[in-house]
């Protein structure tokens, strides 16, 4: 376009350097600039709303194309690309109409669009300009935001009421193949599984694994935590103790009257009758018969007379030995203490690291009897493995939202029962999310069965996450007539990614509008 200007007022440059001619001829010639330019802007005009409709036509061509471009030749990419382009750009006037596209899967995907046409003049063919020629291009791109996905599902007993479990199941499938359908190659997008409901299952092929809390003697100095797996797994060596601190009690010693182990082994027994202490009786003489307290009627009796023997007391500890940790089932509590959070480190709330050296930093194992029958599984792109977990839910157990909120976290940093995940490569953008999904209020954790205080230490949870500029969806399923979770409101990302739903079909449609948003394509011109 710049060219055709120049050479216009090359030859407009021209006309007024001529100085023969008459007046007439002159005032004539004076009107072609005139002409001529009114005639430039008219075709240029023109040509423009046919490079406009040729924009439009691109950009949905190639918004299109992004769908399958992927799995296309080249040559099936460019065949589509001038069927779709063509069937949308309805400009007739326009000629030589070229189309080419590319697809490109680097730092993400996209596919790139390109037109060329001539555009006929009206009026600027007298200066010899018939023809303008015109371009334009369009880039859909997607996959450039990569993204790991963590899904702490509830999997409580009450999940069993109003179909919840087989519509979660069936929202869960649908979700893992939108996120599937949404990466071009693998690793665009990873996916963890976090089943909570008291404990989490963390996988029972784990039990040799340094970051589980045991109780053990090198965990526990002095075994004093009566809470510990340990302490509550085992045998005794006397009667059938299920806990180690009733088997402890089990303990007797040989002199009656004495119940602990220094009292008894401080005690003992005189062979001569009378005698209370060792040193009398060991250095006082006196009859086996009790009732003659002479030596002459003593023997002359039957008796002997003898200094005494002193037998000190016997304690018979009782013995409890753990059962061998792999008949662990694979559920763990919150981290902290045995009795009460770590209200320094405050381990149940955050990401930070289990350290051997740190007990309340270690996952405390427990033979929990309703633990999940669906193991967390690590971030990854196995979708049929996933599907197979997702298929082997079932409802079980009470409610600890805090717990699985906090291992669907470290299931996108690792650490724990989760390796570290691949590190971000600098040609993306990563979005990390947590999905949470639960139809009931909290009612019990490693310590608690207050609702209040097991809140009370999620929604620092829910701070910390959002603070690591993780996006976080809570979702309630509220069939039974419960408050309005004010604690899922409030740990979610912003309002719009809490949802309070009220039948369990909306689980479906929740999780597909979530997906949507995820995976959303995007154009850049």
């Amino acid at each position: 376009m710049l060219v055709t200007c120049r050479k216009l007022l090359a030859e407009l440059k021209r006309f007024a350097q001529q100085r023969a001619g008459n007046v007439a001829l002159t005032f004539a010639l004076a009107t072609f600039p005139v002409i001529g330019g009114v005639g430039a802007a008219i075709d240029f005009s023109h040509a423009n709303s046919v490079k406009s409709a040729m924009q439009v036509a691109l950009d949905s061509t190639a918004l299109m194309l992004a769908k399958n471009a992927a799995s296309m030749s080249s040559d099936q990419l460019q065949t589509s690309a001038t069927n779709y382009f063509k069937a949308l750009f309805t400009r007739p006037e326009a000629t030589n109409v070229t189309v080419t596209a590319t697809y490109v899967a680097s730092a993400g995907s996209s596919v790139v669009i390109s037109s060329s046409a001539n555009v006929p003049t009206a009026i600027m063919g007298i200066v010899g300009y018939h023809n303008i020629a015109v371009t334009a291009s369009s880039t859909a791109k997607w996959g450039s935001n990569r993204l790991r996905v963590a899904l702490v599902l509830d999997n409580t007993g009450s999940m069993a009421e109003s179909g919840k479990i087989a519509a979660l199941i069936t929202a869960t499938n649908n979700l893992l193949t939108q996120l599937k359908d949404a990466a071009s190659v693998n690793g665009d997008v990873y996916v963890s599984i976090v089943p909570f409901v008291k404990d989490v299952n963390i996988d029972s092929s784990n039990w040799n694994s340094n970051y589980i809390y045991w109780g053990t003697a090198a965990q526990d100095t002095g075994l004093t935590d009566n809470n510990s797996w340990d302490a509550n797994n085992g045998k005794c060596s006397v009667g059938s103790s299920s806990k180690r601190s009733q088997c402890v009690a089990q303990s007797t010693c040989s002199i009656s009257g004495y119940t602990t182990q220094n009292s008894c082994t401080s005690a003992g027994i005189c062979s001569n009758p009378g005698e209370t202490t060792s040193y009398s009786c060991t250095s006082n003489k006196a009859c086996s018969k009790p009732q003659y307290t002479s030596r002459t009627f003593c023997q002359s009796n039957g008796g002997i007379w003898a200094y005494g023997t002193w037998t000190t007391g016997v304690w018979a500890a009782a013995t409890w030995t753990p059962d061998n940790h792999n008949t662990w089932t694979g559920c763990v509590m919150d981290r902290g203490n045995s009795t009460a959070p770590d209200a320094v480190n405050n381990y149940d709330t955050n990401a930070g690291q289990p350290s051997t050296g740190i007990p309340s930093s270690l996952y405390p194992a427990e033979q929990y009897s309703a633990c999940p029958s669906a193991a967390v599984m690590p971030l990854n792109y196995n979708w049929t493995s996933m599907t197979s977990l997702v298929n082997s839910m079932s409802p079980n157990g009470n409610t600890n939202q805090a717990i699985g909120l906090q291992l669907g976290w470290m299931s996108l940093v690792g650490g724990g029962p989760f390796p570290t995940p691949p590190a971000m490569d600098s040609n993306y953008q990563y979005s990390q999310i947590i999905i949470l999904l639960t139809d009931g209020l909290n009612t019990q954790d490693r310590w608690y069965t207050s609702q209040s205080s097991i809140d009370a230490r999620e929604q620092l949870t829910c701070n910390n996450i959002k603070a690591a500029n993780i996006t976080l969806y809570t979702i309630q399923v509220n069939t039974g007539g419960d408050p309005t979770s004010t604690l899922l409101q409030n740990c979610a990302s912003s309002s719009d990614k809490f949802f309070l739903l009220t039948s369990a079909s909306q689980i479906v449609a929740t999780f597909n509008a979530i997906g949507t948003n995820l995976t959303k394509l995007r154009v850049a011109q």
